[in-house]
Order: structure tokens, then C-alpha cells, then sequence
């Protein structure tokens, strides 16, 4: 799928994120015309959404177009949100055997339309902004190869319950990556204390006032990651920047403890 603007390097503008755990008509047509433009027949989409549906194929569709076209628009209109997603993935699998970069194309499109989820690997996880992808990711990366296993997990599970269909588990993105920064801490200052107990008896581990912010941070990670308060449940966007300080605060701890990569 060569085109000028690829070749020229040019692309749109990010849209900002305003579709998550919805599947609007229009995603849902992108992601079939996606589909045929990479090589999937109308056939193979139907034999996926009966899958998906536990339904079988209608036999008096025989013809790719338009019968089964029409089938497979009637069918992906039945599918729940976060079925959609799954579709999605089922799809981004197939199309390793044609050859063809249908994740790619699908990820350009979340992006221009501001949906927050993307293709990595067959599997469709959570997409913040470009500030947020840099430090969680770049973190989660960055502590694998500084061979610090455990707090690249502890991130990795974050994003995983911040991916959670069709609900997130907001509570346990926002403890795994408060586990995260706590294990760099501790491995930093090779101690088994609590992130808050090496904040206040280490006050050289972060630079003032941020270690105020991690503090407070380890501090509402206590209330609503661990110790939940009736009534007063964190939100999705709360978890999210949560794992974003945390990802920034591992990549900056990792990175003064081992000296900048090479």
C-alpha cells in the first residue's frame, strides 16, 4: 500500500483520543474496507464473525459481492463494542500469512480518529498520547534491557489492565505501576523499604519538588490501588496518568542508576 505521502514521509496530525470502549458505525466500516483492501475476501470476514457470533454462514449467500458483503456489514452491526476489538485481532493474525501490513493500516487509522487502542503484536492494547507512549513504553523497554525483569513486568501488567475488555481494571494499573517504581527504588538504593520510606530516607532519590509529587503519588496509589475507599472509585484517566508518572519515574531512575544508553 505504497502511496506519495508515505514515500514523502507525510502523514496526518494525531487526532486526540475520544473513542475507547465504544465501536461506532464508522470504526466499524474502516475496519472492513481495511480488510478487503488487504487482500481479505468477503468469505473470509463472514467465517470470522459467525465464529465470533456462534452462528453459521447464511447459505443462501454465495456471491462475495454483494450478497456476502452485505452479510458481513449486517454481521459486524450485531457485534458488542469490545467484540469488535476482537474481530480486529482475529483479522491482524490472519493477515500474516497474506502478507500484507493490515495492522498497520489499522493503527493509522485509530490514530487519525482518535481511538485509543492499537495493534501490537497480533493483540490490541491501550494508546495514550504520544507523551504517554514514549514514557511507558520507552520505560517498559528501557528496564528489560537494564535487566530489571520484574519492574518491566510490573509496567507491562499495567498496560495490560488498563487494556481490559469491555472494563478495565483500574485499580490494578494503578498498582502495578506504583510496583514498578517501587522495585527501581528499591534496587536503586538496595533496600526492601516502601516506595514512601525511601522517598523520606533517601531525599537525594528524586530531585525537589518531584519527590513531593512521588510521594503524593505513592500516597493515592495507597487509597485507591490497594486500599479502596467505598464509594469513591478511581477513574480510567486517573489510572492513566498514573502509570504514565510511573513510567517516566523508572526510565529516570534507571537511566541515573546505570548511566545513559549507549
Amino acid at each position: 500500500m505504497d502511496s506519495f505521502s508515505r514515500r514523502q514521509g507525510y502523514s496526518r496530525p494525531d487526532a486526540e483520543i475520544r473513542i475507547r470502549h465504544e465501536a461506532p458505525e464508522a470504526l466499524r466500516a474502516a475496519i472492513v474496507s481495511t480488510a478487503y483492501q488487504c487482500g481479505f475476501a468477503p468469505s473470509e470476514l463472514r467465517l470470522v464473525l459467525c465464529g465470533i457470533l456462534y452462528k453459521a454462514p447464511d447459505k443462501s449467500n454465495w456471491s462475495e459481492y454483494p450478497n456476502i458483503a452485505d452479510e458481513v456489514r449486517d454481521l459486524i452491526d450485531e457485534l458488542e463494542w469490545f467484540e469488535v476489538y476482537d474481530f480486529i485481532e482475529r483479522l491482524a493474525e490472519k493477515s500474516l500469512r497474506k502478507g500484507k501490513d493490515f495492522s498497520g493500516e489499522v493503527n493509522n487509522y485509530f490514530r487519525v480518529a482518535g481511538v485509543g487502542w492499537q495493534l501490537l503484536d497480533q493483540n490490541i492494547q491501550v494508546r495514550g498520547t504520544e507523551a504517554f507512549e514514549t514514557a511507558v513504553r520507552e520505560g517498559q523497554q528501557l528496564l528489560s534491557q537494564r535487566h530489571r525483569a520484574t519492574a518491566a513486568y510490573e509496567l507491562h501488567e499495567a498496560l495490560q489492565d488498563l487494556s481490559r475488555r469491555p472494563l478495565p481494571e483500574i485499580s490494578g494499573a494503578i498498582q502495578h505501576a506504583m510496583a514498578a517504581l517501587e522495585c527501581v527504588a528499591r534496587d536503586v538504593i538496595g533496600s526492601k523499604d516502601t516506595l514512601g520510606q525511601l522517598i523520606q530516607r533517601n531525599p537525594g532519590l528524586f530531585p525537589k519538588p518531584v519527590d513531593q509529587i512521588v510521594e503524593k503519588a505513592w500516597a493515592y496509589s495507597s487509597n485507591f490501588g490497594r486500599h479502596l475507599v467505598e464509594g469513591m472509585p478511581p477513574q480510567f484517566e486517573e489510572a492513566e496518568l498514573m502509570v504514565g508518572v510511573s513510567g517516566v519515574l523508572c526510565r529516570y531512575l534507571a537511566r541515573r542508576a546505570d548511566g545513559p544508553s549507549r
